[in-house]
């Protein structure tokens, strides 16, 4: 009999193969849940486990599992990329560096967005930048309830980028965008991810996937199956759109995505990277 599974995965070259049918299981099957964005349905999963596998920020994960929330990360990465190029600020303001946006109204849609995460982790250990220095408006709430956000909330109905156009806030991380008045915060983005990957040798993971603690304990074939219909989708795309990663790269960026959620006080400690996975899914780690 096939276990169907309801599932959130966004439409990736990586998951095309499984999101559109070409890619089939005599074990299971998707009923896929469409968000768009897929972000949208990171909340349901973390609050009402809405679905036995789902895409998820890796940052939203770190922090439900320091709540103890009921799902198990399988390693396997959805979206990676360098961060550099999604922060930006009015022109009006002459030329920022990263230093300058202390004391500054910084927008952001959520305090807790896993790129969010990345960029205050690189202002701060590459920049110098006293985070806690900075003005910080946000436009939405934590997907996990029991996170505790002390930042300024944007006025209902307000829209970050024109926030920024009109004056409101000085910047704004986690958008890529540009266009008349807007500057981005780190001019010749190429050359900044370079010197990143040489001097560190990550390329920052957004999102991997979970599943339901409640399908290993009682399906751990299952969720063996998931994984490998996840590498096979993944291998059937063209090599340069998704994200590959040996054990050892994964371990880097997960250690170094660790270490920036913990200064920044969105997780209550430093997990250690073995921490993350459980019996099961470390042997599906090892295959990677």
């Amino acid at each position: 009999m096939t276990l169907r599974l309801r599932a959130l995965l966004g439409d990736h070259p990586g998951t095309l193969a499984l999101k559109d049918g070409s890619l089939r299981s005599d074990l299971i099957a998707f009923d896929f849940a469409e968000y768009s964005p897929v972000n949208k349905g990171f909340k349901p999963m973390v609050r009402e486990q809405a679905f036995d596998v789902s895409e998820m920020a890796i940052v939203t994960w770190l922090m439900a599992k320091s709540f103890g929330k009921p799902m198990v990360l399988l390693p396997h990465v959805v979206v990676a990329r360098f961060q550099y190029a999604h922060a930006v600020y009015r022109a009006g303001l002459g030329n920022l560096k990263p230093r300058d946006l202390e004391g500054r109204r910084v927008g952001i849609r959520s305090f807790t967005t896993t790129t969010g995460a990345w960029l205050r982790g690189i202002l701060a250990n590459e920049y110098g930048v006293n985070l806690d220095a900075i003005n910080w408006v946000t436009f939405e709430g934590a997907h996990v309830a029991e996170y505790v956000d002390t930042t300024e909330r944007a006025p209902a109905g307000k829209q970050i980028i024109q926030m920024l156009l009109d004056g409101e806030l000085d910047a704004v991380l986690g958008e890529k965008v540009d266009g008349p008045g807007l500057k981005p915060l780190f001019p010749d983005v190429a050359a900044e991810e370079k010197s990143w990957f040489a001097k560190y040798g990550v390329l920052p993971i957004n999102h991997m996937v979970v599943v339901s603690q409640d399908l290993v304990d009682h399906h751990p074939d299952v969720v063996r199956e998931v994984f490998r219909l996840l590498r096979e989708s993944a291998a059937r795309a063209p090599a340069a759109s998704v994200p590959r990663f040996s054990d050892d790269e994964m371990r880097r960026s997960l250690e170094m995505i660790i270490r920036y959620a913990a200064q920044q006080r969105l997780i209550p400690r430093a997990f250690a990277v073995d921490e993350l996975f459980d019996d099961l899914t470390r042997t599906l780690r090892a295959m990677g």
